[in-house]
């Protein structure tokens, strides 16, 4: 059993694939630096000072005793993160797109197979084959 977990866990497409995801995790967290710290700044001016990590809905607001402690804390969801998360993927999922598009071109296109020789050669060769057998 070892011996086959061995042999399963060395070939070359897993390693690949493994090398792949650490590769897609190191270009996912360089995308969220630039979406977090160019892409987002830019966009702030041109959009009249948005700032998406502002961007939060309260759906239960927070209670508080007499005291004015805070009991239990408010449910929020941080809507201006999803989106910020959004154009990531869609930053990471274009740009993988384009490196499959760009390996696919530099890949050499497969030989096609040859054609099968017409059925009449193919005849005309048995008949041959059996002529030549006969004498």
């Amino acid at each position: 059993m070892l011996k086959e977990f061995k042999e399963f866990a060395m070939k070359g497409n897993l390693i690949d694939m493994a090398v792949g995801f650490v590769m897609g995790g190191a270009f996912a967290t360089v995308v969220t630096a630039f979406i977090q710290g160019v892409f987002l700044p830019i966009l702030a001016p041109i959009m009249g000072g948005l700032d998406l990590s502002a961007w939060k809905l309260t759906v239960v607001q927070e209670q508080l005793d007499a005291a004015g402690e805070v009991i239990k804390p408010a449910a929020v969801m941080e809507v201006g993160n999803f989106i910020t998360a959004i154009i990531s993927f869609l930053i990471v999922a274009f740009v993988m797109f384009l490196i499959i598009k760009g390996m696919n071109k530099m890949k050499k296109e497969e030989e096609a197979a040859p054609a099968e020789p017409p059925r009449q050669e193919v005849l005309l060769e048995e008949i041959r084959n059996l002529l030549a057998k006969g004498s």
